[in-house]
């Protein structure tokens, strides 16, 4: 394995065996469910092209691909840290950013499986506090990103003493009692809206109802039956210390990249819409417990990742329960971005095929050219 910019994993941890030799055929059927494509192999299409955005600066982070839960390819590229020149690897664990809102929600489905939760009543149900034009909102909506609470998805609009927040506790209970100050943004349910806000108020169900914190709530009920052994919220001193977790590096106006969590803005830990650090295996591990009905029930899991809700008009794209159904000619692809200062990340499951392609990155150039090749080659076979 290489110790420079660029590796290959040799051995997948639970998850299966990486086939790490030249692209010269398919991979065995044995291990991956069927044949794959050359072009998806280590050495075909795709490798050398996610290799060539990496020399162009374009890309940093892991890429992987894999077939009914075997991976079939695995390259990180970059370095998780540049003052000290440490490589990303692919046990490096990398911010998920709104990838998260995929664990979250899980976590509330579950307690909507047990009849903890209804997704038909209003949030205010659960939680005390919010104006009642905002309460009103159901757990449905705040799910679907159809409510109106909270900021809008892109803003610039900050509690004015965000920065000083230094602890975990501080952190919740600040953004708690800021997003009881804030109006309802339309009536809810008339229009979708990208809502961070939304889906910290699911966080605060899921920690309100299980009696746990939405932290520890996910670390049992998420993280440990996915078998995401090394994923978890880390805090901003943690990031900073541990070379194994990847900083963000972000595009700077002037040029050049900074480290995001130097800047004033980056927060001490993330929460429920953003902020999971995983690798890209935890992450398979995740898709492939959630799709083989660990995390949810199999009737659960069809609810949770079912689109319900048109996102615009330009793709045939859907919102469901922190998933995102796009639909590319009679494929189905289920999954979620993320972004942010620092961060682009893209996770697609291919239900009917077996496959998901994982792109995490710590910039924040786009990884949309290296997630529509991953499609194209894997819905064109």
């Amino acid at each position: 394995m290489s110790t420079t910019r660029r590796t290959a994993l040799g051995v997948f941890g639970a998850a299966g065996l990486l086939a790490t030799g030249a692209a010269t055929g398919t991979a065995s059927a044995t291990r991956t469910g069927g044949s794959v494509p050359r072009d998806l192999l280590p050495g075909g299409q795709f490798d050398r092209f996610v290799a060539d955005r990496a020399a162009a600066d374009q890309f940093s982070g892991t890429v992987l691909l894999a077939r009914h839960g075997r991976p079939v390819l695995a390259r990180s590229h970059g370095l998780a840290n540049r003052d000290e020149n440490v490589p990303i690897g692919t046990d490096t664990r990398i911010d998920l950013a709104s990838i998260t809102k995929s664990l979250t929600a899980v976590a509330l489905a579950q307690l909507v499986q047990q009849g903890a939760v209804a997704c038909h009543l209003p949030f205010g149900t659960y939680l005390d506090g919010y104006p009642a034009e905002v309460a009103q909102a159901t757990v449905h909506q705040l799910l679907t990103h159809t409510a109106g609470a909270g900021r809008p998805g892109l803003t610039n609009q900050r509690p004015a003493d965000e920065d000083s927040w230094d602890s975990v506790d501080e952190v919740w209970q600040g953004m708690s009692a800021y997003l009881r100050t804030l109006p309802s943004r339309f009536t809810p349910g008339s229009r979708f809206s990208y809502s961070n806000d939304g889906y910290f108020v699911l966080g605060e169900i899921v920690a309100t109802v299980s009696g746990l914190s939405f932290y520890d709530y996910v670390r049992r009920h998420v993280f440990a039956p996915a078998g995401m052994s090394t994923s978890d919220f880390f805090t901003r001193p943690r990031i900073r210390a541990d070379g194994g977790i990847a900083r963000a590096y972000a595009t700077q106006p002037g040029g050049g990249r900074a480290d995001a969590t130097g800047l004033p803005y980056f927060p001490y830990v993330g929460g429920p819409f953003t902020g999971a650090f995983c690798t890209a295996a935890d992450l398979l591990r995740f898709a492939t417990a959630l799709h083989g009905g660990r995390l949810l029930n199999r009737a659960y899991t069809a609810v949770a990742t079912s689109g319900k809700q048109a996102t615009g008009p330009d793709a045939p794209q859907f919102y469901g329960y922190g998933q995102v159904e796009t639909i590319i000619g009679e494929h189905r692809i289920v999954g979620h971005t993320g972004s942010g200062p620092g961060r682009a990340n893209n996770i697609d499951v291919f239900p009917d095929s077996g496959w998901v392609a994982i792109v995490l990155s710590n910039y924040d150039t786009t990884v949309r050219p290296i997630v529509d090749l991953a499609r194209q080659l894997i819905t064109r076979g």
